[in-house]
């Protein structure tokens, strides 16, 4: 049963994106000369290379230095939630721990404070260090009309525009994918940690090709 999983999900991440997002078609015809690549077209509509800051005060670019040739696990998130949060930075930790050291090496975790107004770099430290986020995993704040891009630009909404509104009532999703590959789909942060890491598994590069990756800077 695992195997036919694992090729349903391969063949619909080669058909779509989840929530409208969409990949290039295998074979698909050479473009026009100056018109956009699929890569271009998709990093143009989903990832603004707006300036944010990690918790430790450095200074990034989204696209340029966190997603660029990266494999990444993004979700929202903010430092006094008392709903969803807490149990999902919780469910990535262990995430990151069954991935061990390809965490910060070729897989990257990046968790966006929806609060960026009262997240802090600081805050969001003191926060990694209490749920135990290791080395390769960011916590990320920047200018509110910033974050309020990519969560909209990332597909972090909710049809309903009152409920869209309350942060506190933010979906609890994680976005995972391979840039380079355009491979992306997204699952719920509070499933079982070994689904996360397989799913995860399912947009890896090709066991033949692992060089082309860039790390965090």
């Amino acid at each position: 049963m695992k195997h036919v999983g694992r090729k349903i999900m391969t063949g619909l991440l080669a058909a779509m994106f989840v929530s409208g997002w969409f990949l290039t078609p295998v074979g698909a015809q050479p473009l026009p000369p100056g018109s956009q690549s699929p890569r271009q077209r998709i990093a143009a509509a989903h990832f603004p290379n707006v300036t944010l800051t990690t918790q430790d005060g450095r200074k990034v670019k989204f696209y340029d230095d966190l997603i660029k040739d990266k494999i990444v696990v993004i979700n929202f998130m903010y430092a006094e939630c008392t709903g969803v949060c807490p149990g999902i930075t919780a469910n990535l930790a262990r995430v990151q721990k069954l991935l061990g050291d390809r965490v910060g090496r070729d897989i990257f975790f990046y968790s966006i404070t929806l609060k960026p107004e009262l997240d802090s770099p600081q805050k969001l430290k003191a926060y990694a260090a209490m749920h135990g986020a290791g080395p390769g995993w960011l916590f990320l704040t920047g200018a509110p009309s910033d974050i309020e891009l990519l969560r909209r630009s990332l597909g972090f909404t909710n049809p309903d525009p009152k409920e869209d509104a309350d942060k506190s009532n933010h979906i609890g999703n994680l976005r995972y994918g391979n840039e380079a590959l355009m491979q992306w789909a997204a699952c719920p942060g509070l499933v079982r940690p070994g689904y996360i890491a397989e799913s995860i598994g399912w947009v890896d590069w090709p066991k033949e090709n692992k060089g082309g990756k860039g790390g965090n800077k």
